[in-house]
């Protein structure tokens, strides 16, 4: 096949005939399970570090889907490498990988099969989507609209249940339309951005970041992590409000497709003097010299 693949429930399809039906509990209920993977010229990321997060996930939320991990990721390598093949040079690729209960069974068909549902299928990096913000930066903006307490869904569950994610990002743009939300649990520590770990970044303290046990255990956020660690910049996890946030000297995003992002602004008040800083810049080189792609070009390049 010249075209790209997907897989579901067993099979390697054509990309263009996954579907899920109208039934499935992940779309009448939001109850999906997710990873998303990126590449790196052509090789996924971390690729056990996700499963062992999506096995976590399937785990907590009672979801067998029927494959071990090791066949989850000689399926997913299997997938890439076809797909990646039809990519033009120095492109790279996402990879979704999803697990719903399967049929709602209120709305099922008497017939349908409503056991799990899994699928895997790939996508070319949006890199016009962030390109410009390795220097430019990015704005975020806080937001009436919470965190999900952990009294309704474990924190480390990685989920497609994300409409506090979307009304937050629907409010921090009327609030300013070139910036995202800042999600604060409720008690009014920054926990997360939407789809993103932030961290805040002191000359004389170090990263500081939101309590573990109150944030998604980003794949991403521990890449950058290490990488501080041999930069001899120390971390501290604790709570933190968004007016500390803001005075911090360097604040940066992170997660899978952008790796990691410097914030420049909060609610329109600079962070630092405006612009991207050194600590953001040294990391992101180190990025990519351990990934052996130049990130911020390679999205340049291709957007």
């Amino acid at each position: 096949m010249n075209d790209p693949q997907a897989f579901l429930n067993g099979q390697i399809i054509a990309a263009t005939e996954l579907s899920v039906p109208v039934y499935d509990a992940g779309f009448m209920q939001g109850t999906t399970v997710a990873e998303q993977l990126r590449t790196f010229g052509g090789k996924l990321f971390r690729l056990d570090d996700h499963l062992r997060r999506l096995a976590h996930s399937l785990d907590k939320v009672g979801i067998d889907p029927g494959y071990s991990i090791e066949q989850l990721a000689a399926t997913a390598e299997a997938l890439v490498e076809h797909n990646h093949a039809l990519l033009p040079m120095g492109q790279d690729l996402g990879l979704a990988i999803f697990v719903s209960p399967g049929g709602y069974p209120a709305l099922a068909p008497a017939d349908a099969d409503v056991g799990p549902r899994i699928a895997m299928h790939t996508y070319r990096l949006p890199f016009e989507q962030w390109a410009d913000k390795f220097d430019r930066g990015e704005r975020l903006s806080t937001v009436s609209i919470r965190q999900v307490p952990e009294e309704c869904w474990p924190r480390d569950v990685k989920c497609r249940s994300r409409m506090h994610y979307y009304l937050a990002d629907r409010q921090a743009h009327d609030k300013e339309p070139a910036s995202r939300a800042i999600l604060q649990d409720l008690d009014g520590f920054v926990v997360e951005s939407s789809t993103a770990n932030v961290l805040g970044f002191r000359q004389a303290a170090g990263i500081v970041s939101p309590p573990r046990e109150k944030i998604l255990p980003g794949i991403s956020m521990a890449v950058l992590l290490e990488l501080a660690t041999t930069l001899d910049v120390p971390s501290e996890f604790r709570d933190i409000t968004p007016v500390e946030l803001a005075a911090c000297d360097e604040v940066l995003l992170t997660s899978t497709s952008i790796c990691v992002l410097p914030v420049v602004a909060i609610d329109g008040q600079n962070i630092g003097d405006g612009t991207p800083g050194p600590f953001f810049r040294r990391l992101l080189a180190a990025w990519s010299e351990q990934v052996g792609v130049d990130i911020a070009a390679q999205a340049r390049q291709f957007s």
